[in-house]
């Protein structure tokens, strides 16, 4: 245990490789899940994932408000990340064809940075610290959920999701500019290591992340769309 404690977060420490090890852990809980469960145990586990999200989410979500307006230019739970949980939640309770899609793009691949490259300066036990792993791991393992069950999105969800996310973008620019803060890291890379160390300066960095994200959801948007030569609409 003593290992485990410490006084600050430490990427790819002993507590970071835990948190990991869970991770992939509920990762293939949740892909076999999907493949291999009957539509009506489908059914009664996205239920009830969806409802125990939003239940245990939601408080860590109001802590994390409550923090980041004592700290409002740097701790306000405005990236991605702090809603990406919601959308979760919302889209396996509802099986709603849009809140699907930006779970399946939101989920494999801008949570997922955040569970592998976290920018988190709380550690256990600190009640922040279990805020940002739940609401990081669960969009992840939902839209792995979504794998393993074969609900792929279609192109017209590929646009709805990049215009969706540039919405929040643009928001995040507007929010930084009149702030002074980084919401977003659109104005500046994290201090913990990430991908964007390279991706070069800003703002090209900003330039080359928003192709790579566009190209990146093209390419697993591509399978589920993909025609054959025995395909009798292609």
């Amino acid at each position: 245990m003593a290992a485990v404690l410490q006084a600050r977060f430490v990427l790819f420490g002993a507590q970071h490789l835990v948190i990991l090890a869970v991770f992939v852990g509920g990762c293939a809980l949740m892909w076999w899940s999907g493949r291999r469960l009957g539509p009506i145990a489908r059914r009664r586990l996205v239920r009830a994932f969806g409802a125990l999200t939003l239940l245990v989410c939601g408080p860590f979500e109001v802590v994390d408000w409550i923090h980041g307006i004592a700290h409002w230019r740097t701790s306000l739970p405005l990236q991605i990340c702090d809603v990406a949980w919601l959308v979760a939640g919302v889209a396996l309770l509802t099986r709603s064809r849009r809140w699907t899609a930006i779970l399946y793009y939101w989920g494999l691949t801008l949570s997922l940075q955040g569970v592998l490259t976290p920018d988190l300066d709380q550690a256990f036990p600190d009640v922040q610290f279990f805020g940002y792993w739940v609401r990081h791991l669960v969009p992840v393992w939902a839209a792995v959920y979504l794998v393993g069950a074969r609900i792929g999105p279609t192109w017209r969800d590929y646009r709805f999701a990049l215009m969706v996310t540039s919405v929040w973008a643009a928001g995040m620019i507007a929010l930084n500019r009149a702030l002074g803060s980084n919401y977003g890291y659109l104005n500046a890379k994290p201090v913990s290591h990430s991908l964007l160390d390279l991706l070069g300066p800003w703002p090209w960095y900003v330039v080359v992340e928003v192709a790579l994200v566009a190209a990146g959801w093209a390419l697993i948007t591509w399978p589920w769309n993909r025609r054959t030569k025995t395909d009798p609409s292609a």
